[in-house]
């Protein structure tokens, strides 16, 4: 009997209000009318760790800047190895994987305050476990990000701030040329109608 072929596993990345929400779902659903097993998922996740990174996150809780990121490793190890409904599961049946956002997310936002190589040392178990077959980063000008997070939300989280959001996609293109040797990642131009956005990751998939 042939052993069933794994799923692949995609990520995305980019700051708040990229759109990048809007073109896993359009991948998603395109993947299915494939006949292809997807799963939907994102970090921090529902779990009672992501949970209590959620309250941190809309400022209910505060915590110091290292408990937070160790905060998000443990919900992500756990993202991947829960035996319900873990990532590493799935793709050993052979789903197809696509996360709102993983370890790339941390390395661009914790390291705003705390030095980047130490943050890729806390989710070394993580990339170790499983790296994505790509990370697709959707990027725009955190102007543009503002503006649509000040239009669709009530309220804002921990780091949507101009000033912050500026330091994490600067921190994103700063962990991709760190680790572009280990991880194979794709930058697209956010900026375009969501129908050009969903070809040119169209066209990343295809490429896998």
């Amino acid at each position: 009997m042939s052993s069933i072929k794994k799923g692949r596993f995609i990520a995305f990345e980019g700051i708040d209000g990229s759109g990048k929400s809007t073109q896993i779902r359009m991948l998603a659903d395109k993947l299915r009318s494939e006949g292809i097993n997807c799963y939907e998922t994102r970090e921090p996740t529902d779990s009672p760790i992501g949970s209590l990174v959620h309250n941190i996150m809309t400022g209910r809780i505060t915590a110091d800047n290292r408990a937070v990121t160790a905060l998000f490793a443990a919900d992500r190890i756990d993202h991947l190895t829960n035996s319900v409904n873990g990532i590493a599961a799935q793709i050993d049946k052979g789903v197809t994987v696509l996360t709102d956002r993983y370890y790339f997310s941390s390395y661009a936002y914790h390291s705003v305050d705390i030095d980047m190589d130490w943050v890729i040392g806390c989710n070394r178990v993580s990339a170790d476990i499983l790296k994505p077959d790509v990370t697709i980063y959707v990027d725009i000008p955190v102007k543009t990000a503002l503006e649509r997070i000040s239009a669709g939300r009530a309220f804002t989280e921990l780091y949507e701030t101009e000033e912050r959001l500026t330091k994490v996609r600067e921190n994103y293109f700063k962990a991709f040329e760190k680790l572009s040797g280990s991880e194979n990642i794709e930058i697209v131009d956010g900026t375009g109608t969501v129908g050009e956005i969903f070809e040119r990751i169209c066209d990343i998939y295809n490429a896998l």
